[in-house]
């Protein structure tokens, strides 16, 4: 079967990125051919679906504004979704049996887990950062960071969301732009 007729591994992808495409974004093409190669080896299972709830929490909150706001705007919920990303990935660990295959994508996937916590405390300090700059040419009313107004202004009509806005500015007079 070939990866265009396999059914999505990846829960919460609704997008017109496949599984391959996912893996790779997240874990590069050696991620990709460690989970060929396991797969080959018929040694995926519930570690693997594991692996992928993983990869889709990570997907959906990365691409659905509104789920990257609720988890920007609450400390508390970001660590309980880091918490439990590697908690399952430590199944993932404890399940790979000395499989050095297994625990060098189990490596790769913590990596990535790593990569996604730095993105979203990044994202949440440039947007303090952009909102005080902002404030000093127009109103805090004016800055929206939020999903609704991004999705509103994106470029892109597609589920892709090519390219979201970082932030809408709303000025009230032709001196604040």
């Amino acid at each position: 079967m070939s990866e265009t007729q396999r059914i999505r591994e990846i829960p919460y992808n609704y997008t017109s990125f496949s599984d391959r495409e996912i893996i790779i974004r997240f874990l590069g093409d050696d991620g990709w051919a460690l989970i060929q190669k396991l797969r080959g080896e018929r040694r995926t299972g519930r570690s693997a679906r594991m692996l992928f709830e993983v990869l889709g929490d990570m997907w959906v909150i990365s691409r659905n504004p509104y789920v990257t706001d609720d988890m920007l705007n609450s400390r508390k919920r970001r660590n309980q979704l880091i918490g439990a990303l590697r908690h399952r990935l430590d199944q993932v660990e404890q399940r790979a049996d000395g499989n050095e295959d297994a625990l060098n994508l189990f490596r790769q996937s913590c990596e990535a887990v790593n990569e996604f916590e730095k993105d979203l405390d990044e994202q949440l300090a440039l947007r303090r950062k952009a909102r005080r700059k902002l404030r000093r040419v127009t109103s805090v009313q004016n800055i929206d960071f939020g999903g609704l107004a991004r999705v509103s202004h994106a470029t892109d009509a597609t589920d892709w969301r090519v390219e979201m806005p970082f932030v809408v500015i709303s000025p009230d007079c032709e001196a604040e732009v």
